[in-house]
């Protein structure tokens, strides 16, 4: 991850190594924040890529890591569920 832009009020980051699947999950988390404003990526090539979020609202850093929080609680009970429907 790059820091691209730190503002009191606007953060852009680099998220290398990244895709469509974990920016666009990131970015609807942020969006579900009263704290945030807007929140949106882009990869500027397809193929050669890396996205660049980028979250404007009262304090960026705290809404990344909360929604990064959020998206890991729903990660571990979708692998709860999965396991065990598995198990049955």
């Amino acid at each position: 991850m790059k820091i691209i832009k730190d503002t009191k009020n606007e953060l852009e980051i680099e998220i290398t190594g990244e895709t469509h699947s974990l920016c666009n999950a990131l970015r609807k988390a942020l969006m579900e924040d009263k704290n945030v404003e807007s929140a949106a990526y882009v990869i500027a090539h397809p193929i050669v890529g890396e996205p660049n979020l980028y979250i404007k609202g009262k304090n960026p850093r705290k809404s990344l890591e909360k929604a990064a929080k959020t998206l890991q609680k729903r990660s571990d009970e979708f692998k709860s569920l999965l396991e065990s429907s598995l198990k049955e």
